[in-house]
């Protein structure tokens, strides 16, 4: 049976001064209502509740202790944010209103990984930083989670040391953060289909890490982008298979791609989206490889909506 990871402290608000940001930084509890709506009290048996943010000690497990320091200087966390007004508050208020809740978000992946490797398949709520770097926050993206959630699972042995790690991003953007934390780890295969011309285009010591390019071009429609996908992932999942199986994978399923999204520069409609999550979640679990999802970007109103019709469907097709 899948899990769904979700708290209640995933949402980011600030005093309304998060709209200034395209991103829908409460599309987590938006998509959780949805699906309490639609599945009530059933949802209760397959809910991982965290029961706390990421500790410190644990952050410096990928993030140095002069990166945490940086993340007390409101300028900081404004640039790494794009959202120059955050620079003008105080402190506590940047802690409490937007890194706690990402703090929250990235124990989320935590156990999503740990619940994957449990159950086969799991979904967090929140998560998928993939900007974020060991030394630097850009792009929304503060922490590290989804390098911390293998790092944890390896120390906590539900990875064994030589474990095989798929990563798979079809968020609008290169997931350059990812790369630059696995830059020597070969145990990590990277699959990455993005937006070539669009941000982060200049960092080619990440693009030179990924494992698999797919890259797209802005307009891309979603005929062309199911084509993409689906002539190259089973591929590559195949490929890093053959010597030793794969014991985990993680899935970011960024909804920047919609055609409504401010900053995807893509063309592919909802229906599609949910057709590209189904098709990377089927193929990895008829392959036997646990996989957990993380929501990473999407930048319309929309895209909750987006993620709580994949999840609605993953429900009813792997059991609630």
């Amino acid at each position: 049976m899948m899990k769904i990871v979700y708290s209640r402290h995933y949402d980011i608000g600030f005093f309304g001064l998060e709209r200034l940001h395209p991103f829908d930084s409460r599309k987590y509890g938006r998509a959780w209502r949805c699906l309490k709506r639609e599945f009530g009290p059933r949802l209760d048996s397959v809910h991982v509740k965290p029961n706390r943010p990421v500790s410190r000690d644990e952050l410096l497990r990928v993030h140095s202790a002069a990166y945490l320091q940086q993340l007390r200087i409101p300028k900081y966390v404004a640039t790494a944010l794009e959202l120059p007004i955050v620079a003008k508050l105080p402190r506590f208020i940047i802690d409490h209103c937007i890194l706690r809740p990402m703090r929250w978000g990235t124990m989320g992946s935590m156990l999503a990984v740990r619940a994957a490797i449990d159950d086969g398949l799991a979904v967090n709520l929140s998560g998928g930083y993939h900007h974020a770097k060991p030394e630097q926050g850009e792009g929304f993206c503060i922490y590290a989670d989804i390098a911390l959630a293998v790092e944890t699972a390896r120390r906590e042995g539900h990875l064994a040391p030589d474990a095989r790690v798929a990563y798979i991003d079809t968020d609008a953007h290169q997931g350059n953060g990812v790369c630059h934390t696995f830059l020597d780890d070969k145990r990590v295969f990277i699959f990455d289909m993005y937006n070539h011309t669009n941000y982060p285009c200049y960092d080619h010591v990440a693009q030179g890490r990924i494992d698999c390019h797919v890259r797209i071009h802005a307009g891309h429609t979603s005929a062309e982008y199911m084509r993409s996908l689906t002539e190259s992932l089973p591929g590559f999942l195949d490929s890093i298979s053959r010597s030793q199986p794969v014991a985990l994978a993680i899935y970011n399923a960024g909804t920047d791609v919609y055609e409504g999204d401010a900053l995807g520069q893509l063309n592919v409609t909802a229906d599609h989206i949910l057709e590209r999550d189904l098709f990377v979640i089927d193929e990895l679990r008829r392959r036997g490889i646990p996989v957990a999802m993380l929501l990473s970007g999407g930048y319309s109103g929309e895209s909750y909506k987006h993620v709580f019709a994949t999840v609605r469907t993953l429900l009813e097709r792997y059991g609630i």
